[in-house]
């Protein structure tokens, strides 16, 4: 049985599964598009937000309220692995690549919860 102090040190090192995903509308195809540096538990955060009604995407939530979440999807669409370098900022690089999958899959109006950034 593993000690405390080696159980705290396995996590540590734990690398955990970091990209960009998509909550998706099966009913609608509305899709909302997301980064994170940890996928599993940005799910469970966007499923605990709407479930309680406190998502900060209120299309999102609306909809969800409205039908429920057996409607929706989570997809992941994007992974990046852990390289060996050390000074890789993770966090920027999968807000580059959210900010490309934004870009190419136009997630507005009525293809997704996205609002478009005045210009």
């Amino acid at each position: 049985m593993k000690t405390k102090k080696e159980l705290k040190e396995d996590y540590l090192n734990k690398t955990f599964p970091m990209g960009v995903f998509q909550i998706r509308n099966k009913t609608n195809g509305k899709v909302f598009i997301e980064g994170s540096i940890n996928l599993d538990a940005i799910w469970n955060r966007h499923r605990t937000q709407l479930k309680w009604g406190g998502h900060p995407n209120a299309g999102l939530q609306k909809d969800w309220n409205a039908m429920g979440e057996d409607h929706f999807v989570f997809e992941i669409l994007e992974t990046i692995e852990p390289g060996d370098d050390a000074g890789i900022d993770y966090a920027r690089e999968i807000k580059t690549l959210e900010t490309m999958m934004i870009e190419e899959r136009q997630p507005f109006d009525e293809k997704g919860y996205h609002k478009r950034k005045p210009k």
